[in-house]
């Protein structure tokens, strides 16, 4: 009954993921390709936790 109201996090991880795209996309448009990697990294982890949760669901 109350699983209606639970949040669910893959999307709160997808906007993460999203919002850190975004910064890695403005930092590699400034030139700054250091921040770039480390951003873009970051987001490939975040990507890699949406995987498995849907992964999870699936199984």
């Amino acid at each position: 009954m109350f699983s209606l109201f639970k949040k669910d996090p893959a999307k709160k991880l997808q906007k993460s993921y999203e919002a850190k795209l975004e910064q890695a996309m403005h930092a590699q448009r400034k030139g700054d390709i250091e921040s770039y990697s480390m951003i873009t990294t970051e987001a490939e982890v975040i990507r890699q936790k949406i995987n498995a949760l849907e992964n999870a669901k699936k199984a």
